[in-house]
């Protein structure tokens, strides 16, 4: 798409008062400052693009709800980013992005934030100002510990840290409690903090292809969990033979040695 064509996409736009504009798959390398006049729009995708900027106009789309920059080349999360405080949907997923500003504090009305297949290679503490975050997937980047305070996402139901360089994780995780959905396969994990017995909420929890020895036996204590991945990890407590089994028996096991320990 030419500059032209998109300043005339954006000027036919600002007259219809356009809510809703998608300029995904334009070979885009920038936006034109006239951007800025469409300042009606609530969702805009500018997925599979070539940015690696954005203007300082595009702080003045203030009714911004959802915006999509899946697949550019952003190295850096545009500050003017956080300015859009009405944004419920972040889409920053195929980027190159190293590090998250302590400015992604300002958008605290997020409700979901992709951040997959990047660079990140840790999270600042101010993540945690993200209060009504519900869905955070960080799949596919390079993090080697988690702040304690992410346990302030309180409203958080799914987590996805598939496919990073954990290889352990904080205590405070335990404060996640209405979290559902916890994606910890391919990572480093040695063990895990009997705390994440506290996730009460649990229904889905894939541990596979990690370098699990053991399971804390409190994990038994997750009444609501009724998927376990435990592929590809060399455990011996449990063992294979009742790992083959599934869930039920692994919990029985663990039970048992809860019991035992608890006895002592």
């Amino acid at each position: 798409m030419t500059n032209e064509e998109l300043l005339q996409i954006i000027e036919k736009a600002a007259k219809k008062k356009t809510m809703k504009l998608n300029l995904a798959s334009n070979q885009l390398s920038s936006l034109p400052p006239k951007i800025s006049q469409l300042s009606k729009l609530t969702r805009l995708s500018l997925n599979n693009n070539q940015l690696s900027s954005l203007p300082p106009e595009i702080t003045q789309l203030s009714n911004l709800t959802t915006l999509s920059l899946n697949n550019n080349q952003l190295g850096s999360l545009p500050l003017e980013i956080c300015q859009l405080s009405k944004l419920t949907r972040l889409d920053l997923c195929d980027n190159q992005l190293g590090s998250l500003p302590p400015e992604i504090s300002q958008l605290s009305n997020l409700t979901t934030l992709n951040l997959a297949c990047n660079q990140l290679g840790s999270l600042p503490p101010e993540i945690s100002q993200l209060s009504n975050l519900i869905k955070l997937n960080l799949a596919s980047n390079q993090l080697g510990s988690l702040p304690p305070e992410i346990s302030q996402l309180s409203n958080l139901t799914g987590l996805s840290l598939h496919n990073n360089q954990l290889s352990s994780l904080p205590r405070e995780i335990s404060q996640l409690s209405n979290l559902r959905w916890l994606d910890l396969s391919n990572n480093q994990i040695s063990s895990l903090p009997p705390e994440i017995s506290q996730l009460s909420n649990l229904r889905w929890l894939d541990l596979s292809n990690n370098q699990l020895n053991s399971l804390p036996p409190e994990i038994s204590q997750l009444s609501n969990l009724r998927w376990l991945d435990l592929d590809n990890n060399p455990l011996t407590s449990p063992p294979p033979e009742i790992v083959e089994h599934g869930i039920e028996a692994i919990f029985s096991y663990l039970r048992e040695r809860l019991e035992g320990s608890q006895g002592q």
